[in-house]
């Protein structure tokens, strides 16, 4: 059964407005995406050893430049359609009751290189996950006490970043509905893992969304505004969406699709990055996970032929499962794949599918590997 009951809008707007500066490419990286390949960065699989993932090998996707956030003079403000507005400094929202969370956050464009034509933007492979504890105060609760209004629709929250996309300059800025952000898992982080937010990951606060994209788990907040009608920033109407093409008003992006990763087996090759493994015993292992249902099942192929992995809990509804499956390595070329379901009945596709922004690639993840000592160069 589906973790979600809400429906979002299409969006109305009037001009066109379209998130990338120019058409998928079938040409090579371009060096703005280099350049925005530095700046991110994705979480290296051999870290899907972990449960929960260090901050510094946690997915990084910034849209602007990392502000600079002075705590000690930062509030959050909390308006719109209310019965009371309030002002909190990081002293109250300390002060509030707390909650502790394992969540698992995936960017949208997760897979987004591999499609063909390839949308230019921030050129992922499929690495851009991790898993932390997010510690801070439920919204629901801050909402509560602000006491919102019976006629609100969706709950707007507005980062400290701000620059240009699309040729329009904006703060990011991104919506929930009511349900939504009335959830009681959802969280305004000052903590992950432990310690303060990194300044990389929002600090001195953060929201996180469990079960959605990254894109809704805004970070630096400054402000929270509820609504009586539906958002309509850049990062809400125009980025983040399902298109076919430039034209097509398209879907809005929200719910994690189910995915599975493996941890590379073997040892790597420097600059092909191709894996070399021993023959014989070897256990292959990874995670799952899934915004729209717990994972039910994952199998992982061997040279196209597919058996079923043994499953561990997740520790919290919206973090990753482990999952493992014993192989016995004949010498030679082999292709290894794992692939999710979770409850919904939602597989990973077998094959890719391209949509104008490269959202929500949840393709199958198949690795070469090479069993035995692979032949030395020749001169």
């Amino acid at each position: 059964m589906s973790r979600h009951s809400s429906i979002l809008k299409t969006p109305r707007h009037g001009r066109k407005l379209t998130p990338h500066p120019g058409e998928p490419s079938h040409g090579p990286l371009t060096a703005e995406e280099l350049q925005l390949a530095v700046r991110n960065h994705s979480m290296p699989l051999e870290a899907l050893r972990n449960d929960i993932t260090p901050p510094g090998l946690h997915y990084l996707l910034n849209h602007f430049d990392i502000p600079f956030v002075d705590a000690e003079q930062w509030h959050l403000r909390i308006g719109g359609a209310v019965q009371r507005s309030l002002e909190l400094n990081l002293k109250a929202i300390r002060r509030a009751p707390t909650i502790s969370i394992p969540v698992t956050l995936e960017c949208a464009g997760n897979g987004r290189s591999l499609l063909r034509p390839r949308p230019l933007s921030q050129p992922w492979q499929l690495e851009a996950v991790g898993t932390a504890v997010w510690t801070g105060v439920p919204l629901a609760y801050l909402l509560t006490q602000a006491g919102v209004e019976d006629d609100a629709v969706e709950v707007a929250f507005t980062g400290a970043d701000s620059g240009f996309q699309g040729g329009v300059r904006h703060q990011f800025a991104r919506s929930l509905p009511i349900a939504e952000a009335l959830r009681p898992d959802i969280v305004l982080a000052y903590q992950m893992n432990g310690s303060d937010l990194p300044p990389q990951h929002g600090y001195p606060l953060r929201l996180v969304v469990p079960g959605w994209y990254g894109m809704a788990s805004v970070k630096w907040l400054s402000s929270i505004q509820v609504l009586t009608k539906p958002f309509e920033g850049f990062q809400q109407t125009v980025a983040y969406r399902y298109q076919q093409d430039a034209d097509d008003a398209g879907s809005p992006v929200s719910w994690i699709k189910v995915r599975s990763l493996m941890v590379p087996p073997g040892v790597p090759d420097f600059f092909t990055r191709s894996r070399i493994v021993p023959p014989g015993p070897v256990m292959l292992t990874g995670r799952a996970w899934s915004g729209e249902g717990a994972v039910q099942r994952v199998e992982v192929g061997i040279d196209g032929k597919w058996a079923p992995a043994q499953l561990q809990h997740p520790a919290a509804p919206f973090a990753w499962c482990a999952w493992s499956m014993p192989w016995v390595a004949d010498p030679g070329e082999h292709e290894l794949a794992c692939r999710a379901t979770d409850a919904t009945g939602a597989a990973q596709p077998l094959e890719q599918a391209w949509n104008y922004q490269g959202m929500g690639n949840n393709v199958v993840q198949r690795i070469k590997v090479t069993v035995g000592q692979p032949e030395a160069p020749r001169t």
